[in-house]
């Protein structure tokens, strides 16, 4: 909308904004999701990848959105979908050319969350040299738990970060494992784009990702920080 415009010349009603909640109180409203891939240097190797390249960014529309440990949908289009377990840093101070030692002034709290892809989808992609919205920005294809405040936490620099699937555990690896910590990945992505109190960044996922069908129960945890729960209906 026109920045003069006002709601009565909007063609439709806007849709609500998205939101997640804060485990103190409050609701973070959402701007844009941004994700970094191939953070962890074992699930880079078991994709196939090299591990001296500097980061690269994927978006995910933020309508990707589930809280509250809600089911989600199998996506259509893709018989191969995976799980990734990602620490969530949620942005609450603008800022662009951030110092990698003012990066962490710009973080408002953390949170677990799951970064679903249409394995398939991407493998095509890649193998064509096309993006991989489709891939990483479908429908429900963002879980994320409750945003802890770095104010009560801290900023976890290491801590168990694992996912399971009905009960099993699929993912394990620490967040000081990281190629790009949070400090070098607000840093660097803050040279391509101005970031906004609201923005979320999804910081890869340790090896061990694999398929899920309909009716498993994924539960990701990350130590000092919080969960994540939802189910594949």
């Amino acid at each position: 909308m026109p920045r003069n415009s006002s709601v009565a010349d909007v063609l439709f009603e806007p849709h609500a904004p998205v939101t997640i909640p804060i485990a103190r109180g409050g609701l973070f409203a959402v701007r844009r999701v941004y994700c970094v891939g191939r953070n962890y240097a074992e699930h880079i190797l078991e994709m196939g990848n090299d591990t001296r390249e500097p980061p690269f960014f994927f978006g995910k529309p933020a309508d990707a959105i589930v809280v509250g440990g809600a089911a989600i949908p199998y996506p259509p289009q893709t018989s191969d979908l995976h799980h990734e377990i990602e620490l969530v840093v949620a942005i609450g101070k603008d800022g662009a050319d951030i110092a990698a030692a003012d990066a962490l002034d710009h973080v408002y709290g953390y949170a677990a969350g799951l970064d679903m892809t249409r394995r398939d989808l991407q493998a095509v992609a890649k193998k064509a040299g096309r993006p991989w919205d489709m891939a990483k920005g479908f429908d429900y294809s963002a879980p994320i738990g409750t945003i802890e405040p770095a104010s009560a936490i801290g900023h976890p620099a290491k801590g168990a970060i694992t996912l399971a699937v009905n009960g099993v555990e699929r993912q394990r690896g620490d967040l000081g494992d990281q190629i790009w910590n949070v400090s070098d990945t607000i840093a660097f992505l803050s040279r391509f784009v101005t970031l906004k109190a609201g923005d979320i960044v999804m910081t890869g996922t340790p090896a061990g990702v694999g398929a899920v069908v309909r009716g498993d129960v994924l539960e990701g945890s990350i130590e000092g920080v919080g969960t994540v729960r939802t189910r594949i209906s």
